[in-house]
């Protein structure tokens, strides 16, 4: 997927209220950027960190700026990260459509947000006259604590709970699953839950992977130009 235009840089100043974060950009212009995770970010809000911003010309915006990447280093050198939530559901599409992931490709239906189980939606609908459906669920996935594993959640989320029992319930239904950890940085070799944040997503990812859903993870590459996923990596544990 490629930006477009090239991210503006600059160093973060702050990230308040979850959504909002102030960005002194390398012109020396100030501004508030909006910042599209709820998650805690954990190890990526340091004051005087290195970020890129995309920029819309959008009339209907209050904030031109929107936070996509920041720069991070645990001692192996300096990665971008990709912060974006909104992001990996078309990266994801793109790399299916593209034959990056190999596990999903066969598939001559690809549709997205779809209504599936109990009122919610599945981020990826795959279909085949002969293969049947594959429901597939993305998450994105930036936080690393301990350099080359990367860790999902950073923050309790009964949501991403109740999204792997729905995949289990289509594998009883009879139908493929497949949960996919999108990691939006290129130092990744591998994925862990993180049980210590949240106990019981770890406990209903097992139970989903014990019912048959299928667990992936694939890291991106990642520059002010473009992010692509790259391949997969290790889901430990």
């Amino acid at each position: 997927m490629r930006f477009p235009s090239p991210l503006i840089r600059g160093r973060l100043l702050r990230r308040y209220k979850r959504f909002l974060a102030d960005v002194e950009l390398d012109s020396g212009e100030v501004v508030t950027a909006t910042c599209p995770n709820t998650g805690s970010m954990i190890g990526l809000t340091h004051p005087g960190s290195v970020v890129w911003l995309s920029e819309s010309d959008s009339p209907t915006r209050k904030y031109r700026h929107t936070w996509e990447m920041v720069e991070a280093d645990l001692g192996q050198g300096s990665y971008l990260v990709g912060i974006n939530t909104s992001r990996p559901n078309a990266l994801v599409a793109e790399a299916i459509e593209a034959g990056v992931i190999e596990n999903l490709c066969g598939y001559p239906e690809l549709r997205r947000e779809v209504k599936y189980g109990q009122n919610s939606r599945i981020d990826i609908l795959l279909d085949c006259a002969t293969k049947g459906r594959c429901y597939v669920e993305i998450k994105n996935v930036h936080m690393m604590r301990k350099a080359g594993l990367a860790e999902f959640p950073d923050s309790v989320t009964q949501r991403g709970a109740k999204h792997l029992g729905e995949l289990a319930g289509m594998v009883r239904e009879g139908h493929r699953a497949v949960m996919l950890f999108l990691i939006q940085r290129a130092d990744a070799v591998s994925l862990d839950i993180a049980r210590d944040i949240d106990p019981a997503y770890d406990e209903a990812f097992k139970a989903a992977r014990a019912a048959g859903v299928e667990m992936l993870a694939y890291r991106c590459r990642l520059s002010p130009e473009e992010i692509a996923v790259e391949k997969a990596v290790t889901i430990v544990g």
